[in-house]
């Protein structure tokens, strides 16, 4: 079967892979090219405010409507997991979703704390710097955990999501599945 539908839109895989690209690079920046990591972070910043914009008037999948369930619905999915029995979701599943928000939330709360740190007022609150060195490690364990969800993911449902978010496209739903 080779029939596929367009599920992520060319914004949301550019979104995807440049903050992607931006953490990366401020991570690897952080300790010895200041410069560097101070613009990546402010792309990254600039990414998210992107994206929740995109969250609210892009395209059905892009839209947080689609994706953001509520806790209950999340802990049932983390449930599904575990006994095996997880659904398929054309879109982003409800951990997924929750995994979505929790980046986008740690990305902008570790940028916010770096353009803090880094002006005048704030640069001897050695604390600020605590928190942003915090917040960054939070979502480097963050994404090690996205990427594993996305590798389950992949196995359990039979579809390579990674290639998925290169080219947008995904296998249509099946009978169980949700669309």
């Amino acid at each position: 079967m080779n029939e596929t539908i367009r599920v992520w839109d060319p914004l949301v895989r550019i979104f995807h892979w440049s903050l992607a690209t931006c953490f990366a690079v401020a991570w690897i920046s952080a300790e010895n090219w200041d410069s560097l990591h101070e613009k990546t972070g402010y792309v990254a910043l600039a990414l998210v405010v992107f994206r929740l914009l995109w969250g609210l008037i892009g395209p059905r999948y892009a839209r947080f409507t689609q994706f953001v369930r509520p806790p209950r619905d999340v802990l049932a999915y983390l449930r599904a997991i575990v006994t095996g029995h997880e659904k398929r979701y054309v879109g982003h599943n409800p951990a997924g979703g929750a995994m979505i928000l929790l980046l986008l939330g740690l990305m902008a709360a570790t940028g916010a704390t770096g353009w803090l740190y880094s002006t005048p007022s704030y640069h001897d609150w050695h604390w600020i710097k605590e928190v942003h060195e915090f917040l960054a490690n939070s979502l480097m364990v963050c994404v090690g955990l996205h990427v594993g969800g996305v590798l389950l993911a992949s196995l359990r449902h039979h579809e390579n999501l990674a290639r998925s978010m290169i080219n947008g496209r995904k296998r249509p739903p099946e009978p169980g599945d949700i669309g």
